[in-house]
């Protein structure tokens, strides 16, 4: 018999440590100073803390199979064996590190954007001919591991049609690029698509939930959040094999099916047409809107956000709960998404404003406003009306296509303002010269070789760097100390380059955290944790800062070091910025004011940064916005709103530069060619994009680019240094489609993540490729 579902629940909750012990233990396994033994009881100590914790809080349906050493994507990709065979290795950590990393002589897997945020997965090969063979060692250890503590807990996994979708081709499968029979990509017979595999994979998934019943377990979350995004009838058929299938099975736990990032439309009904037991709901970024059909089954009702830091407005939530209830019957409470996306604990940032804590909340917080809401539900009797006064409470509070999100909690807060001062949406962007005159004035002016080698901005931050930046934040060395430091980094960095042989150079910033939080530190109505750490893709963290009131710029923020970098070289130095999407998209934003406002007053900033790095004599300016595919809304409807305003920012933020001055921009893992159209209409002078990893990809999707383009030819996300041959064959895959002119030679994306020993060898090797074709066109 089914037991009934817990009245309160998590989808999931942050692994990589309140310290990033994760991170740090993971990283002393790949250099080699610590072994297996070592990174497993870390592990292992971090799931246990996670699940007294979420018990101490009073959470009732733990999750489990939710940590991993890199990503749950990969995780699921060994559950099912689909391990290409070129990543196998003696040892399981090595071959599961080698499709994360790469190892030597073979790149990883492609990375790319979880949905709209800002995690990273990797993506799955699949083809025709792959093998599964299920592996359920880690599910089952993580449950056993519970149990020994007196823990009863949920197993998580991605959805089988989630990661089909979310998979590509493997090389040469019918229909792929590269293959011999390249269809295109329809799922027909003469071409391949991953959901073809549909059958095969529902098939391991039964036999994993079978290992599971055997176990003891009662309840098995699979995690389908690919149908809140606009789906094709075939992939809601797939929906219907795949969950009939599974429900019917005679010996299996019960099930949940977790949806999140927004509405499941259509693919609700499909959904409650199945035997599944439960179904869980954003009802934060989505609305209830058909959850009638859900009667008969638990509705897990996601009324807290795990997308955010706001503390949850409690009357609004529990009208949603109420409804809910009324209309299905049986509800849960939860996240509306895993808390994987916000930091552990609020009560940890003692140097925040009082007022602006206060109306907080990371994960803890928000698992005990899960609590307390599934308290005051089972004290509300049925049919209790909700409170007239309560918001609508079937309508989602975001809205990413710009629109005027609801109020809540965050608009009380001194950030508010009734109306800004600058008039945001009816800027006229003002248009610079067509892109012929201003790349022969640039020509003219910076006297670039063909085929021009530059990287993406950062380069390592090394170990004594952090530790002067934590010094000084704590008191123990002064200014003049830690810029002597900065200064000293920009030299070597100036000097490195020059040695090597790269044209357009950087200064490296030494001086920068990050590349969202370094100018949230400097613009009014941004603030910054100290302990606020997310996890972005397996070892590599970020503080989103948090934006709750109008942005200004105070003054100049990179001018001053941009300066000193140019004065120590004849060649250009590129000023590094970042985007105004991109700096909103990495933040915790305020939910009173439309999207797309918040973003024009950013732009503002970064357009006042823009002319003050041109009157410092600063000639190529580079506004990243790898952000721009990200925050672009899953369902198509409302796209085009979103991207018209979003590159409206950008070249508002851009468009005052001179003809002379060349403006970049730079997008990474994201899976740009879904926004060709918008990236063109930034009509940024050259545009880099992440190519090495994902093998040149883009290059097909991009075809005649007008203006400059960088696809990257080193991976920054691998360890691997790639030779002179492997960077020169990727260039000249590239000159098939960009003309010899048009093309910039650069990494992948930034270099901060690396060594120097690293970064040294990679970069020798791409002028030396450069060189050598720059010999044969010229």
């Amino acid at each position: 018999m089914t037991s009934s579902f817990p009245a309160s629940t998590v989808p999931g909750y942050p692994r990589i440590g309140p310290d990033r012990e994760l991170k740090r233990a993971l990283e002393s396994y790949w250099e080699g100073r610590t072994g297996r033994e070592e990174l497993e009881a870390t592990a292992r100590r971090l799931r246990e803390d996670t699940w007294r914790r979420l018990t101490a809080l009073g959470l009732e349906g733990l999750p489990s199979n939710t940590f991993s050493y890199y990503d749950q994507v990969l995780d699921t990709a060994v559950l099912l064996g689909a391990v290409p065979e070129r990543y196998r290795r003696d040892d399981d950590l090595a071959t599961y590190f080698a499709m994360a990393r790469g190892a030597e002589g073979v790149a990883p897997l492609r990375m790319t954007k979880w949905f709209d945020t800002n995690y990273h997965y990797i993506v799955p090969e699949i083809g025709p001919d792959t093998v599964f063979s299920l592996d359920a060692a880690k599910p089952l250890a993580e449950v056993r591991e519970a149990r020994a503590l007196g823990l009863e807990t949920r197993p998580v996994l991605v959805g089988p049609v989630t990661f089909l979708l979310l998979a590509q081709a493997a090389p040469n499968s019918p229909g792929t690029p590269g293959s011999s029979d390249s269809a295109g990509s329809s799922g027909s017979p003469e071409g391949f698509v991953p959901l073809d595999r549909l059958d095969d994979v529902v098939e391991v998934y039964a036999r994993l939930l079978a290992e599971l019943a055997a176990e003891g377990v009662g309840w098995v979350q699979l995690d389908e959040p690919a149908l809140v995004a606009d789906r094709t009838p075939a992939e809601l058929a797939a929906v219907e094999t795949a969950y009939g299938r599974l429900g019917r099975l005679e010996n299996r736990p019960a099930l949940l099916v977790a949806s999140f990032f927004g509405d499941l439309g259509e693919a609700l009904p499909v959904l409650a047409g199945t035997p599944v037991e439960a179904v869980a709901l954003d009802l934060v970024r989505g609305t209830a809107h058909g959850v009638d059909a859900l009667a008969g089954k638990t509705v897990v009702a996601g009324v807290v956000s795990g997308r955010d830091v706001w503390r949850t407005d409690r009357e609004r939530a529990l009208a949603t709960l109420l409804a809910v209830r009324e209309r299905a019957g049986r509800v849960a409470v939860s996240t509306s998404c895993s808390l994987l996306h916000v930091p552990y604990d609020v009560e940890r940032e003692t140097g925040l404003d009082p007022v602006l804590r206060r109306r907080l909340a990371f994960a803890e917080q928000k698992v005990a406003e899960v609590v307390e809401l599934a308290h005051l539900l089972a004290a509300t009797p049925d049919g209790q009306p909700p409170r007239n006064d309560a918001p609508d409470r079937l309508q989602p509070r975001h809205d990413a296509s710009g629109g005027h999100p609801a109020q809540s909690c965050a608009a009380s807060g001194p950030g508010h303002s009734a109306a800004y001062d600058r008039s945001h949406t009816s800027r006229a962007v003002e248009g610079r010269a067509p892109y012929a005159v201003r790349a022969a004035a640039q020509a003219e002016h910076l006297k670039l070789p063909l085929l021009p080698v530059t990287t993406i901005g950062s380069f390592p931050q090394t170990g004594e760097l952090r530790r002067a930046r934590a010094a000084l934040a704590t008191g123990e060395i002064g200014e003049a100390a830690y810029e002597s430091m900065v200064r000293a980094e920009i030299e070597r960095v100036i000097a490195l380059q020059e040695r090597l042989g790269l044209d357009v150079l950087v200064h490296g910033e030494p001086e920068r955290n990050d590349m969202v939080q370094y100018f949230a530190e400097h613009l009014d109505g941004f603030a910054v944790t100290r302990h606020g750490w997310v996890q972005s893709y397996g070892s590599r963290c970020t503080r989103p800062p948090i934006l709750h009131g109008d942005v200004r710029r105070p003054e100049p923020i990179t001018v001053r070091w941009a300066r000193y970098a140019q004065s120590l070289t004849s060649k250009p130095i590129k000023g590094m910025l970042t985007g105004p999407v991109t700096i909103v998209a990495w933040s915790f934003v305020r939910d009173d004011l439309p999207l797309r406002e918040v973003v024009l007053q950013v732009a503002d900033a970064v357009r006042e940064e823009v002319g003050d790095l041109e009157e410092a004599g600063i000639r190529v300016i580079q506004v990243d916005e790898p952000a721009l595919r990200e925050l672009m809304p899953l369902r198509r409807a409302e796209q085009a709103a979103y991207l018209e305003w979003a590159v409206a920012a950008y070249r508002w933020a851009t468009s005052g530069a001179s003809e002379r001055t060349q403006i970049h921009t730079h997008l990474c893992y994201s899976d740009a060619d879904q926004i060709l159209a918008a990236i063109d209409a930034l009509d940024a002078d050259v545009t880099s994009i992440e190519s090495a990893r994902s093998r040149g990809r883009l290059l097909g999707a991009v075809g005649a680019f007008p203006r400059g383009l960088g696809p990257g030819v080193y991976d920054i996300h691998s360890p691997r240094v790639p030779g002179v041959d492997e960077v020169e064959h990727l260039l000249t895959g590239a000159l098939r489609t960009v003309p010899a002119e048009r093309l910039w030679v650069n990494p992948d994306c930034g270099l901060k993540t690396r060594s120097y020993e690293q970064v040294e060898a990679a970069l020798a090797n791409v002028v030396e490729a450069a060189l050598r074709l720059r010999g044969r066109y010229a």
